[in-house]
């Protein structure tokens, strides 16, 4: 237990030192708590982390992950041991972090080198190709002569399986929106199954009110030009929750899945905060600056 709970606050360290390094700016949220300590201290994210589990380390295989994106070839030993610890826990989160990375460095506003963007394609792709077997087994997919009949049998199979138990939920006949709403910020206060899911209503309120903060004309437009990591983040996370929807029917493990792919989120909804901050603060200093420069002139 004590192995485990180390694993699950090294996730939390690694997760501080890569959202500060790529964001210095400090942003308050509902006029008091500061974003970073509120969202490192949510008591749920805490709970699934600090038990014996495959919780605490995927968490820290994640964010092993994505502190050593930032600068992989300073970290290459931290990027290797975070894929390993992903790949071999659950696979198919491995697929959508190098889905994720594709997509991210590919379409990132930063200037990479062509040849950058085809050895970062060719060794996640090859990876991908490698390991599909493993990846497709998750599912027992892996001798499927059609993988899309064969994911909807066995996903609405999971979903009844699941269903069974006192916090199920059936969500194979909601549609998409409900879905992910449902895999996002359920249990919401009636729906809570225990004093745990009361405890973690209040957290996924928290968890809707930021998310609210990015329902703006300007994100689109804030994704479409974001950094590599932003973009990165943003389709690990949605591409994770889609799939995640198919299979969830439990609201109990719902309440432990989603702590894998929630900083993902809180980091995109930081970057878009604090570029908004950034922007205001440099307009207000060079307002300030040319009223000093109208004032020594007259």
């Amino acid at each position: 237990m004590f192995t485990f709970s180390w694993f699950g606050y090294l996730g939390f360290v690694y997760a501080y030192l890569f959202f500060r390094e790529k964001i210095p700016i400090k942003i308050k949220v509902f006029k008091r708590f500061d974003f970073l300590t509120l969202i490192l201290f949510f008591p749920n994210m805490h709970f699934w982390t600090a038990s014996l589990g495959k919780g605490s380390a995927i968490f820290l295989g994640l964010m092993m992950f994505m502190y050593a994106i930032v600068q992989p070839k300073s970290r290459v030993l931290l990027l290797i041991i975070g894929s390993a610890i992903i790949f071999y826990i659950r696979p198919h989160v491995f697929m959508f972090v190098a889905v994720g990375a594709i997509l991210g460095f590919m379409s990132g506003k930063e200037k990479i080198a062509l040849w950058q963007k085809i050895m970062i394609f060719a060794v996640m792709f090859g990876s991908l190709i490698l390991l599909q077997d493993k990846i497709l087994g998750v599912m027992n997919l892996q001798d499927s002569e059609n993988l899309v009949e064969d994911f909807q049998a066995a996903s609405e199979k999971n979903s009844k399986d699941l269903q069974t138990a006192g916090s199920g939920v059936n969500m194979s006949s909601y549609p998409l929106p409900l879905k992910l709403f449902t895999f996002w910020f359920r249990p919401l206060f009636l729906d809570a199954p225990n004093i745990l899911g009361l405890i973690t209503s209040v957290e996924n309120l928290v968890y809707l009110l930021l998310f609210i903060k990015i329902l703006k004309k300007d994100f689109v437009n804030f994704i479409r030009k974001s950094p590599a990591l932003v973009k990165m983040s943003f389709v690990i996370f949605f591409s994770t929750s889609f799939a995640m929807t198919f299979v969830m029917s439990n609201l109990g493990i719902i309440m432990r899945q989603k702590t894998m792919v929630m900083y993902f989120i809180f980091y995109v909804i930081y970057y878009y905060l604090a570029e908004k901050k950034y922007v205001k603060l440099l307009w207000l200093k060079r307002r300030n600056e040319r009223m000093k420069e109208t004032v020594q002139s007259s």
